[in-house]
């Protein structure tokens, strides 16, 4: 970690953890909820949303999850716009995580790194979402610079979408002859990578695994990863109950980012904080 930086992410999330619980409330402004919340649909529109998506979560929530894509889709003027929202939620003191998915190798990589996790870009975030199916050493810069400034990286191991499962499911054979999933393989590097770190309490690295998922029957062991931060969708619209989170994620399970967004957001902008708090209590008795 560089001089200045901020503690390490896996640290800054307990605190969160301890204070507020684990919910995570994602800012998907779709054009049927901008429509519902008499939002337009443009970048003011998907500014508008994001700003009280925020106000409802700050001292509810600890985490939010703006979806990237949705302010990309307005050009200059919707990456403006996540720069108020960013910069909104910074202020109420709650962990951002940018769901950006980015994935890529080398210089280009590390330019990913360099707009999302630098403490200087409009765009920082605490933590980036990043794929990695160009191989998890491509991704060694992101990793490397989140540690730098204190950042954080979920990686996509499990997804929640159907058309993932042959890929992420599929059985491969190391060189040491061992055999296993692709996600099981990732689930490992990304272990590998925070021990290696010596982060052995919550680490920097953490891992996109779905609550609709199988997890077993996709090669991942979640009895090992009770100090490996884990990004949960699924919750609510998708199926997943907050009920189960324990039956799903086992000794894990107080190391799960538990993301919530339809099912929120849904209530509309005069039941959004009303929805935050009610959800972010249930979360935390399921854990209790």
């Amino acid at each position: 970690m560089t001089e200045g930086a901020a503690a390490p992410f896996g640290e800054r999330l307990l605190a969160v953890f301890d204070r507020l619980g684990p919910l995570c409330v994602g800012i998907d402004p779709h054009p049927w909820l901008l429509d519902e919340w008499s939002l337009t649909a443009d970048a003011a529109g998907v500014r508008e949303f994001g700003l009280r998506v925020v106000e409802a979560a700050a001292g509810g929530a600890g985490v939010v999850k703006p979806q990237v894509a949705f302010y990309e889709r307005w050009g200059s003027a919707g990456f403006a716009a996540l720069e108020d929202v960013l910069a909104a939620a910074r202020d109420a003191g709650l962990l951002v995580i940018g769901d950006a998915k980015r994935g890529d190798i080398g210089s280009t990589s590390d330019a990913y790194a360099e707009a999302w996790l630098h403490p200087d870009s409009p765009l920082r975030v605490d933590a980036l979402t990043v794929s990695p199916y160009l191989g998890y050493g491509a991704s060694a810069g992101v990793v490397r610079r989140a540690r730098e400034t204190g950042a954080g990286v979920f990686v996509l191991a499990a997804t929640s979408n159907p058309e993932a499962r042959g890929l992420q499911g599929a059985r491969l054979t190391t060189a040491g002859g061992s055999a296993g999933t692709v996600a099981g393989g990732i689930v490992d590097d990304v272990l590998d990578d925070n021990a290696s770190a010596g982060e052995t309490r919550l680490g920097s690295v953490g891992l996109v695994l779905g609550a609709t998922v199988d997890l077993a029957a996709t090669g991942i062991d979640v009895a090992r990863l009770a100090t490996t931060p884990v990004l949960a969708p699924g919750f609510g619209h998708q199926g997943a109950r907050y009920a189960d989170l324990r039956s799903i994620y086992g000794p894990a399970a107080r190391a799960v980012v538990v993301s919530a967004s339809r099912g929120i957001l849904a209530a509309g902008p005069g039941g959004v904080r009303d929805a935050v708090l009610r959800d972010a209590e249930e979360v935390r008795s399921c854990l209790a």
